[in-house]
C-alpha cells in the first residue's frame, strides 16, 4: 500500500474522527446496529467518501431506512463542521448488512 502523503493523512484523521462520532450517536440511536465502516480513496477525496451503517439483520435494516436521509444529512453536517462540503450527501452514507470484508 502507497504511503499516504501529510495531506492524506490529516484527511484520514478527520474521517476517522466524524465515523467515531457517527458511529456512536448510532449504536445509541439505532437498535441493530453494529458498526460502522468506511471506505475512502484520499487522492479523490470527498468525493470517494463512503460510511456504512452494518446492521445485524434484515428486520432492523427496514427498520431504520426511513431515518437514512437524517444520518446521511449529519454526516454531511459533521464533515461541513471541519470544513469539507459533501456535494451529494445521499452518496456518502448508506445502510447495509455487509461487512468491511464482504
Amino acid at each position: 500500500m502507497k504511503k499516504l502523503s501529510k495531506v492524506q493523512q490529516k484527511q484520514q484523521a478527520l474521517v476517522l474522527q466524524i465515523a467515531d462520532m457517527i458511529e456512536a450517536q448510532g449504536r445509541e440511536e439505532i437498535p441493530g446496529m453494529l458498526q460502522c465502516w468506511f471506505d475512502v480513496e484520499y487522492h479523490l477525496f470527498p468525493g470517494s467518501l463512503l460510511l456504512c451503517f452494518q446492521f445485524e439483520d434484515e428486520q432492523s435494516l427496514e427498520a431504520a431506512k426511513p431515518d437514512l436521509l437524517k444520518w446521511q444529512k449529519r454526516l454531511s453536517a459533521a464533515m461541513l463542521k471541519k470544513g469539507v462540503i459533501l456535494k451529494d450527501m445521499r452518496k456518502h452514507l448508506t445502510f447495509t448488512l455487509l461487512g468491511p470484508e464482504d
